[in-house]
This record gives structure tokens, sequence and C-alpha cells, in this order.
């Protein structure tokens, strides 16, 4: 497994990487654009042992650049109360951690990744709306929707998690990245196309949640028949009350 550590000391911050298989190469933090275009790389760790905001700061800035790259914080113990969701790492790792608990969050961490990785290039299907990663093209009842590149990718990102709602924040970094300059007004036009091509029936698929910022609404199956309801209603005689001529 090759490892890349970004760390403004050196391999001490996590000492017993020397005592496993693995090739590890560093690079300074400040660094992280150039060092993470390394090929081949398993797994990226940044060292946040020393500067908690910088590490913090650092695993973002990669999680929007190399989505499916394997990413895991490296920290002390007294700093384990900062991490957090929005650190946007696979895992942490202590740097007093032995050998076994590291390589195996290592692989715990590579596994998750790919999973994810391959799980997020399937056909996605909701309603009559299909979406495929892998020729960036959207079909809604059959007919093809003519999106741009960040339409489809707004689309494909709200639609993997229904009816979670996001900032608009949230979808700039998201699906713009970190090195778009823009404003949130940006969300809102692309919001308003996507409804347009999506058309009267099916613009609700993108919800407004005032104040916040967008969800994706899964269309609500339809209700199946009822016997009752396919047999046809009765003759005026056979609803006539029964009376005896006697």
């Amino acid at each position: 497994m090759n490892l890349l550590l970004l760390t403004d000391g050196d391999r001490d911050v996590l000492p017993v990487l020397d005592l496993l298989p693995y090739a590890v190469q560093t690079a300074p933090l400040a660094r992280w654009a150039e060092a993470a275009k390394t090929p081949d790389v398993a797994a990226i760790l940044v060292d946040a042992s020393e500067q908690l905001n910088q590490g913090r700061t650092t695993c973002r800035l990669i999680r929007a650049n190399r989505p499916d790259t394997p990413l895991l914080a490296v920290v002390r113990e007294a700093g384990l109360v900062s991490v957090a969701v929005d650190w946007r790492a696979d895992d942490f790792l202590l740097t007093t951690a032995g050998p076994t608990e590291v390589a195996t969050r290592l692989s715990m961490a590579v596994s998750r990744r790919g999973a994810a990785t391959t799980a997020g290039q399937e056909l996605i299907r909701i309603g009559d709306l299909t979406i495929d990663p892998h020729s960036y093209t959207t079909r809604l009842r059959g007919d093809s929707l003519a999106l741009t590149y960040k339409e489809f990718e707004l689309l494909k990102f709200l639609a993997q998690q229904p009816g979670r709602v996001f900032s608009r924040d949230q979808l700039l970094r998201e699906v713009w990245g970190y090195d778009y300059f823009g404003g949130t007004r940006t969300v809102d036009v692309h919001v308003r196309r996507l409804r347009a091509k999506l058309g009267p029936h099916s613009e609700s698929m993108i919800g407004t949640v005032r104040q916040v910022g967008y969800k994706f609404v899964a269309p609500a199956p339809a209700s199946p028949l009822r016997v009752a309801d396919m047999l046809p209603a009765p003759a005026a005689w056979d609803r006539a009350p029964i009376t005896s001529s006697i």
C-alpha cells in the first residue's frame, strides 16, 4: 500500500509506520495540492497533531479535490475531541496507535471508500427519473434531458441523498468545489434551470426549504389499486332495496 503523509514535521508523527510494510511519501501540508496529484496513492494521512485548524482545512480541501481517495487525520489524544464530521475524513489515527490498529483502520478506510465509489457509479433510479453517472445522461419517463455538466452534477448529488436538505454554501462546496469563487446565487440559477428542464410535472423533485436550501423530493409511489376499485359500479336496480310483493 502506498501512503501519502502530509506533515510539517516528519514520519515521527506516526512512528508505527516504520513497522508496517507501507511505502510512505511525505510532503508539507502547504503543498497538499501538488502532493495529492501523486498517482497510485492508496490513502492520504494528514498530520493534525500540532495544528488542528490547519489539519481540518487541509482535510476538507483534499476531499473536495480527491473525493474518492481514503483520507485519515493524525491527531493527538487531546485533540481528538475536535475531530468532527465536517473534517470530511474517513477516519482518524492517534499518534500513539499501535501497528495492528493502524493497519486495520487503513484497510477499513480503503475498503469503505472503494465501496462508496462503486455505489456512486451505479445507475440512480427514482420514480421515472434515471441518472447514469457513466455516460452523464439523464432520462425522465424515457426522454433524455439536455443538462449541462453542472446541472447534471447538482441533480445527481441531490438525488443520491433524497430528503436531505443542503444549504447553498454546502452545494457550492460539494458540486462546484473550493476553488469556485462565485456566489450562492449560482446555485439558485442552476436550480431554476433544472426545474425548467424537468418540466411542470416533475419540477417539484427539487424542493426548496425556506431560509435553508434545497433537497431532492422523491415522487410518492402510486397507490395500488384495490379489487373494489376495479369492479364496475353497481347498476341502479342492483342498489334498490328488495321489497316483498306478498
